[in-house]
């Protein structure tokens, strides 16, 4: 059994002697603290946090670390407290300790808010101190290799959990040694069947071709002696569940897998790589399309390296891999490699970038947090970002930007900064303008158009692919709801109140605070409420005379007739309205309303006001319900484009859409809909959907088409 004796001697490879005399002292605290108790498989406690500290030995983390590792159950299962952890260690060894105790409660088989409140947690705890995810992974690591003890539904849940976020923040971070075995470890805990057939495949495969492995390896050894370069030539292991994907998903047999052979070249300096990589591409044939350069341009999680596929023997495919050292411990720790450095081990500071990036990573956790509306949202957008990929697109300054496969130049703006994406409205790449929506790809230059006006569209949702935009975009709608929901709700209120003989400039000036606290908390959240239609006016505006004046007013009524919607009472004037893009304010697609139609307004509860047409059969329906149902009227200025449906009936003929969008466009108008169906060999219905300023300019459009010789009818769609 592995002792703590065993671990100093690890230790005394790169940890002073003080320090490890303190890591000492830890495990024989929390060897005390866990007295009693034992794990599942019988064994004592304490030979679980010794394990973890091994596994961060390995990684050669400070002796704070290896401390927090040794604790870190003993705030959670014993009596022992942080204030007694940090009497005793110092308060960043408990910090780091409570850190990893919050991040214990995840249980991602719970119910899914309570799983998002916690993954909250964790992010909280990273954003303090980096080494708390660290201490974790470590410790879910161990847990994954003494998966045996439990019952089988708990091995697959703690492995489902595992996959989807811990390997993933593992790879992440950059730390491949624990992600691989991770995943592994998942794989063979989720199907069991599956990782045992392949490991043995695996097994039999690799005996099969080792004398083809050692003369590859040899002929690249012998061609780097040959140019005197400096450089050590491995064989690379593909691990089972990169197996199982590529044969699912790539819908590939094992065998033809397992005809690639993979080898990693290391070598002393940067300068050496691109030496070699001419040398091993003099010796087998590239494939075309086959080389990245990871060291010019690193991933997000800091890993640098060559790649390339060779044509070999008997046109057998080589994938090569070429790095240096310091490159190689990055691959294998990330961010942990930056403890290398701290430690002593190196003059130069490996990992000290990764761990730069590690933190911009968790500072943008923090910010979707910030801007998440629940922590259903929050943990959405996390999982999206835990997919690192490599589409990499420069600024116009030559700054290289990393974002996901598919992002476009609105997730662009925001990854420049939250700002820019707020108030772009247009963007060049390769300077050419394009649309914001255009998908981005590797080595393409953008540049972002931004104007002082400019504000998100909720179009955005429906392109954007990064986190952080998303985040930002759904923020800024909900804020901007809010404004105009407020400012609708004082605009209904002060209609209701008009109708009682009365306004909010009448009354005491405390009493719309005074009703908002014992209605909704806020004068602003009861002003929103009214003008998303979930409490009405009226009954606001009742509630507000009814301390101030003896007064009895009549609610206003409505009347249908000839289908057309009427105020009974005259004294209360229509309310005004002008167009534009709003959040609580549409235009129902029932009737299609434009400007210098009669109109009315429905309060629809969450949505805000609905503008209908007088004569539309929904409105009459909805009269009934007089508190949410009044008439409006237009503004003397009108904003923006409005829908309008129409159905034209046209002699069937060649270029019968080329010429209908042509008259459109001269006249000024946008197609956003047209679709045609064939009611015989001679007779065609074209159904066209327009956007047009008002009326007038409809029956403009109208006219024009009805001079058209193959036109026989149109008609509006109102229904």
């Amino acid at each position: 059994m592995f002792t703590i004796d065993d671990l100093a001697d690890r230790l005394g490879g790169y940890l002073p002697e003080e320090e490890i005399r303190q890591v000492r002292r830890a495990f024989y605290y929390a060897e005390q603290a866990h007295d009693g108790q034992r794990r599942r498989s019988g064994e004592p406690y304490v030979t679980h946090p010794l394990a973890v500290a091994n596994i961060l030995a390995n990684m050669h983390m400070d002796h704070q670390s290896l401390m927090a590792a040794m604790l870190h159950d003993v705030i959670e299962d014993t009596s022992v407290t942080f204030e007694a952890l940090a009497g005793q260690f110092g308060e960043p060894v408990a910090l780091l300790v409570d850190g990893v105790s919050k991040l214990t409660q995840i249980t991602f088989e719970d119910k899914a808010v309570a799983q998002a409140e916690n993954f909250q947690k964790m992010v909280l705890a990273m954003s303090q101190d980096i080494r708390v995810i660290i201490v974790k992974l470590a410790d879910r690591l161990h847990n994954m290799r003494t998966l045996g003890a439990l019952r089988p539904e708990k091995k697959r849940r703690i492995a489902r959990e595992t996959l989807e976020i811990y390997a993933r923040v593992a790879n992440r971070l950059g730390i491949n040694t624990i992600r691989v075995e991770l995943e592994d470890l998942s794989f063979q805990a989720l199907h069991p069947m599956r990782s045992e057939r392949i490991k043995r495949a695996v097994t039999a495969a690799r005996g099969n071709r080792r004398t083809l492995m050692r003369e590859i390896q040899a002929s690249l050894q012998n061609a780097l002696e040959r140019d005197q370069l400096p450089g050590s030539v491995i064989g690379r292991q593909k691990h089972l569940l990169s197996i199982y994907r590529k044969m699912r998903d790539q819908q590939k047999p094992f065998n033809e897998l397992m005809d690639v052979f993979g080898f990693r070249i290391i070598t002393d300096d940067v300068d050496s790589c691109y030496r070699i990589l001419g040398v091993v591409h003099n010796l087998y044939k590239p494939v075309p399309g086959r080389f990245k350069d990871y060291i010019a341009i690193p991933k997000a999680n800091g890993y640098q390296s060559l790649h390339t596929t060779l044509f070999g023997m008997n046109g057998m495919p080589i994938e090569v891999q070429i790095r240096t050292r310091e490159m190689e411990a990055m691959a294998n720790n990330g961010i942990a490699a930056h403890w290398l450095y701290k430690a002593g081990q190196t003059d130069r500071p490996i990992g000290a970038g990764s761990h730069a990036r590690a933190r911009e990573w968790v500072r943008g956790l923090l910010e979707m947090q910030r801007h998440a509306g629940n922590s259903l949202e929050f943990i959405e957008h996390v999982k999206n970002d835990l997919f690192p990929d490599d589409t990499y697109v420069f600024t116009p300054k030559g700054d290289i930007m990393e974002l996901p496969r598919g992002a476009t130049a609105v997730d662009f703006a925001y990854a420049v900064h939250t700002d820019v994406g707020n108030s772009c409205i247009a963007c060049r790449i390769d300077r050419h303008l394009a649309p914001l929506s255009s998908p981005l790809e590797s080595g393409q230059t953008v540049e972002v158009i931004t104007a002082p006006g400019a504000k998100p569209n909720l179009a955005w949702l429906n392109f954007v692919t990064t986190a952080k935009a998303r985040s930002a975009v759904r923020h800024y709608l909900k804020h901007q709801q809010r404004s105009e929901s407020v400012t609708l709700g004082q605009r209904l209120l002060n209609k209701a109140l008009s109708g009682l003989d009365s306004s909010l400039e009448q009354l005491p000036p405390r009493r719309l605070d005074t009703l908002a606290a014992e209605l909704e908390g806020g004068r602003d959240d009861l002003l929103e409420s009214i003008g998303l239609g979930t409490r009405a006016a009226y009954s606001v505006a009742q509630s507000l005379l009814s301390d101030t004046t003896s007064a009895t007013a009549q609610q206003p009524k409505f009347s249908a007739k000839d289908g057309n919607v009427q105020a009974e009472n005259s004294g209360n004037s229509p309310m005004q309205v002008s167009g534009g893009n709003s959040m609580v304010t549409s235009y129902a697609r029932c009737c299609h309303p434009l400007p210098g139609e009669p109109i009315m307004g429905h309060l629809s509860a969450g949505k805000g006001l609905v503008v209908h047409r007088q004569e539309c059969s929904n409105i009459t329906e909805l009269a009934s319900d007089p508190e949410r149902v009044f008439p409006l009227t237009w503004a003397d200025q009108v904003e923006g484009d409005f829908t309008v449906a129409l159905r034209i009936e046209a002699q069937t003929q060649r270029g019968l859409i080329a010429e209908l969008a042509e008259l459109v466009t001269d006249a000024e108008a946008n197609i956003e809909r047209i679709g045609i169906e064939e009611r015989d060999a001679h007779l065609a219905i074209v159904n066209l959907t327009l956007a047009v300023r008002d009326r007038i300019h409809l029956a403009r459009i109208i006219k024009r088409m009805r001079n058209l010789l193959h036109v026989e009818r149109i008609t509006r769609v109102l229904s």
